[in-house]
């Protein structure tokens, strides 16, 4: 087979509907590119309006109520205003670099959202297809890989614009997402590692079994003890640069970091994006974690066959849009040596542990008993490892305190002995 044949295989590895291809083929990939593009945007505004909505009840205020009932058309009527603002490019920018950023910012969230699985297996035009745009056999490394092209939207935009205020605010962001990406990298890996694929179709399939006493559900987040779980949704809360990791908005600056100089167009593709990538992580979260589209009760009936679990799907994903709502209206901002701290010394090697843990329990062979006893043997050790860390950091953090008094009760005898 070339490579040119090749090519659909490698998009859509697991869907039925590339068995064939021909021009129903095409004409059913367009669609399900349009239905979800479309169905993202939908889903922007929609988080935009919930986001306004909760919060402002939290803060018994009424919120946006004027445009559309209940206020659900404010959205669009933002949208459609800034989008006819006026535009500029800064005299010092990059101009090439200053209008493409803010494309690299968006098309990896909607490339991330393409591999989602939004339910099971339906018949178009007599071809068979699954609810879900694409099942790359790589799906879980094509997500990481967009997650880390979106640092680079966030990085040209602070570097082309030719200020220094943009470019602070993006090495702040750049930095903060890196760290963040490799814990969260980590805690996919043990998903992985229990699923034995990269699909993401596979990773929920693997999760459709029976569970513990056949009364749980089989999902990850029980599967692997929670830890992975807890990690991945607060590396993906900085990944996304929210509340309560929003470092990116500076109070001392007084600016909003990276987009300070973009309007119009450009800024609204970059609020886009927020949204955007919000909305996806929640999908990820799901698809990885909770079962994606799988529930506890299915029917027979054809459409309902296909109803039931696009609506399981959307009940998770709301569940975790109202976390990230809760968050934004309930945590106070970190400081930015907090934020490194916590990635850097807590959450890498917790999920660095957790997987040799996981790893161990995989493929250590034997009885029931042998691998618990492996297991007890492994979280220990990883504990202990943890907790000499956290000393050696203790110890470090001691030191340089002595040595800063040290250096200032010296300044401040030498300024007296001046004085004198």
């Amino acid at each position: 087979m070339n490579a040119l044949g090749a090519l659909p295989r490698l998009v859509a590895a697991g869907d039925p509907l590339l068995d064939k291809i021909d021009a129903v083929a095409v004409a059913i990939v367009i669609v399900k590119t349009l239905v979800v593009f479309g169905l993202v945007l939908v889903s922007v505004l929609f988080m935009i309006w919930f986001e306004r909505k909760v919060i402002s009840d939290m803060q018994s205020r009424v919120g946006p109520d004027e445009a559309g009932r209940w206020g659900m058309l404010q959205s669009l009527a933002d949208g459609i205003k800034i989008f006819f603002k006026e535009g500029f490019v800064p005299g010092q920018a990059d101009r090439l670099v200053y209008r493409l950023a803010p494309y690299l910012a968006v098309v990896p969230a909607f490339l991330s959202f393409a591999i989602v699985p939004l339910g099971g297996e339906v018949s178009i035009a007599h071809r068979h297809t699954y609810l879900q745009l694409a099942d790359p056999p790589i799906g879980i490394l094509w997500l990481l890989a967009m997650s880390g092209v979106a640092v680079y939207g966030v990085m040209l935009a602070g570097w082309s614009s030719g200020s220094k205020y943009p470019l602070l605010g993006s090495v702040r962001a750049s930095a903060q997402m890196v760290s963040y990406e490799a814990a969260m990298g980590l805690s996919v890996a043990s998903v992985v590692l229990v699923a034995g694929s990269l699909s993401t179709r596979d990773v929920v399939a693997q999760q459709t079994t029976a569970g513990i006493g056949h009364i749980l559900p089989n999902w990850n987040i029980i599967q692997l003890a929670l830890v992975p779980f807890v990690i991945f949704v607060v590396a993906a809360t900085a990944e996304l640069n929210r509340p309560p990791f929003d470092l990116v908005e500076a109070e001392s600056e007084l600016v909003g970091g990276f987009n300070t100089e973009y309007a119009s167009v450009g800024f609204a593709l970059f609020y886009l994006a927020e949204f955007m990538n919000t909305v996806t992580m929640s999908a990820i979260i799901v698809t990885l974690f909770l079962g994606g589209p799988t529930g506890p009760w299915y029917s027979t009936a054809p459409i309902l066959n296909w109803l039931v679990p696009i609506l399981y799907f959307l009940a998770k994903e709301l569940a975790f849009l109202f976390m990230y709502v809760w968050f934004r209206a309930a945590l106070p901002r970190m400081r930015y040596d907090q934020l490194m701290d916590l990635g850097w010394k807590a959450l890498i090697p917790g999920a660095l542990g957790w997987l040799l843990i996981i790893a161990t329990i995989r493929v250590v062979p034997g009885s029931f008993g042998s691998r618990l006893g492996y297991s007890a043997a492994a979280v220990v050790i990883a504990f202990g490892a943890y907790f000499m860390l956290v000393r050696a950091i203790g110890v470090g953090r001691h030191r340089t305190d002595l040595t800063r008094a040290g250096g200032a009760t010296a300044a401040g005898e030498q300024a007296i002995g001046d004085e004198r």
